[in-house]
């Protein structure tokens, strides 16, 4: 079981963002890696791969696994995460929003677009959070995620934007209360951006409005898989 440093705490608190090394065990990234290529064979309800913008590679996309595979369903309750979520929030109680699966095959350039999470979700509350968990050497030629450090501090709700073509995904309706992103990629220079190489096994956890964003899989003997488990706390309501 991993334990919480006060220096990962305070990166989780202070920066919106903060890797966790070694949080997931060799058995467990075993389920995980097998119940991903039983999705990729054989996908669940909800999937949107992406079409790959070269033409080269898959881009493998599905949300809410867990509700129809045992393992996942076994690792999202049961698997040590839980109790990290809660300690990080602060929380004394906690529920699964859902899981969620990246893929990006090499050579598929394929960018996530900069966004924060919170915009997209019919859920409120500052107890709100997520694990990427790399399944794959993660570094940021082979799409590793980037956040802008503190931007979960900032209040600022952008317009969410979809993240590539995909069948049956139209745009997002618009709401006058959001922003619309910076062109962040055009002013890196401008934003405190922080990111982190991740061997198998290690997560990034991260605040649901910290602004993050990731580049295509540009490596051809490296694939990308990123599962990823969101988290909600005491103060979460449906909204």
């Amino acid at each position: 079981m991993h334990e919480i440093t006060d220096a990962e705490q305070d990166a989780f608190d202070t920066d919106g963002a903060v890797p966790l090394r070694g949080v997931i065990s060799d058995e467990w990234l075993e389920v995980l890696r097998e119940a991903v290529e039983r999705d990729i064979a054989d996908p669940g309800p909800w999937f949107h791969g992406y079409i790959p913008d070269s033409g080269v590679g898959r881009f493998h996309g599905n949300v809410r696994i867990w509700e129809t595979d045992p393992e996942l369903r076994r690792f999202v309750t049961e698997g040590p995460l839980p109790a990290l979520a809660a300690r990080l929030m602060g929380s004394t109680r906690l529920n699964l929003f859902y899981d969620q699966l990246f893929v990006k095959e090499p050579l598929t350039t394929n960018s996530t677009r900069w966004h924060n999470d919170l915009p997209y979700w019919p859920v409120r509350g500052s107890q709100i959070m997520s694990f990427w968990i790399a399944l794959d050497p993660v570094t940021r030629d082979s799409g590793g995620l980037e956040f802008v450090r503190g931007s979960h501090r900032d209040g600022i709700w952008y317009q969410p934007e979809t993240f590539g073509k995909t069948k049956g995904h139209g745009e997002y309706e618009r709401n006058p209360n959001y922003v619309d992103m910076p062109d962040i990629d055009s002013t890196r220079a401008d934003y405190d951006i922080i990111t982190w190489d991740l061997e198998p096994g290690d997560v990034y956890a991260f605040h649901a409005m910290t602004v993050h964003g990731a580049g295509g899989n540009n490596r051809n003997d490296v694939r990308r898989r990123g599962y990823t488990i969101r988290y909600c706390g005491d103060d979460a309501v449906y909204d």
